[in-house]
């Protein structure tokens, strides 16, 4: 039984839609007129390896197939803005969704926000935390990439600092990411995060990292809830998702750990025009 996080839309695993993506509806409370999914690999066109929304290689064959492949997503959704695909970079720039599809060399960054109607917010993701973002009345959205990297870094204050609302207003919605149990990681991962870590949270985000019994000096992380402990501290409290494993549920999502060169699940977010 799949948790309660998500409502699938056209996901049947005995008989998947070909040839359109199929996404996972999150379940949170979003204000009237704010919409948000997330894409799967179920149901596309590619067989196995899924339909591509990042390029595994340079070839113009490849390129030309994900422009493709973002044109038929923003169409399925009936989105009437271009999408801001970002270069992420794992660190903690956050952009303009509009700014960013007027001025593509603005794109390098791992996060956007959005206060215009019809103009989504994307990130992508196969393994790293997807963070979706909404302010309690729906005039400003946003969506941040939060890896480990930028989760140390800062990239979801960043992300609530460029909403430029008070944080006690902002919901917070936790996408599909790799669970505690498969993501190992080394004992530096765990003492950068302790290091930045103040006051009660240092307890707390000792508690994310279980020593791994068959690696010395490694430890398995908890992404989600180093993100909710972050989120804690900013200020937003009301915390959504976090139920699912990116690396162990192979029919639906991509897995960079699992698979090496993958797809990406894409993580959308706008205010309805």
């Amino acid at each position: 039984m799949n948790p309660p996080a998500f409502e699938v839309q056209g996901f049947d695993s005995a008989d998947p839609v070909n040839g359109e993506f199929q996404y996972l509806l999150p379940q949170w409370p979003l204000p009237p007129g704010v919409k948000s999914i997330i894409t799967t690999r179920v149901g596309q066109p590619m067989g196995a390896a899924g339909k591509l929304l990042n390029a595994l290689d340079d070839s113009d064959e490849c390129q030309q197939q994900v422009l493709g492949n973002r044109c038929d997503l923003a169409a399925q959704l009936a989105l009437v803005q271009p999408l801001p695909w970002l270069v992420q970079e794992h660190g903690i720039r956050v952009v303009d969704a509009a700014a960013a599809i007027k001025h593509p060399s603005q794109r390098n960054a791992d996060a956007c926000v959005s206060r215009a109607p019809g103009q989504a917010c994307v990130i992508q993701t196969a393994d790293c935390l997807p963070v979706l973002l909404c302010n309690d009345d729906g005039s400003v959205v946003a969506a941040a990439h939060a890896g480990w990297r930028g989760l140390v870094a800062g990239v979801l204050g960043e992300t609530v600092v460029a909403m430029g609302v008070d944080a006690e207003a902002i919901s917070a919605y936790l996408g599909p990411a790799i669970s505690q149990q498969h993501f190992e990681v080394g004992s530096e991962v765990r003492d950068t995060f302790l290091v930045g870590a103040q006051g009660d949270d240092q307890a707390l985000t000792e508690a994310c990292f279980i020593p791994s019994k068959n690696r010395p000096g490694h430890y398995y992380a908890d992404l989600y809830q180093l993100a909710r402990i972050q989120l804690h501290g900013l200020g937003v409290t009301r915390i959504y998702g976090g139920d699912y494993c990116t690396y162990a549920d192979t029919e639906r999502f991509y897995s960079y750990r699992r698979e090496g060169q993958t797809g990406r699940m894409a993580s959308l977010i706008w205010i309805e025009s």
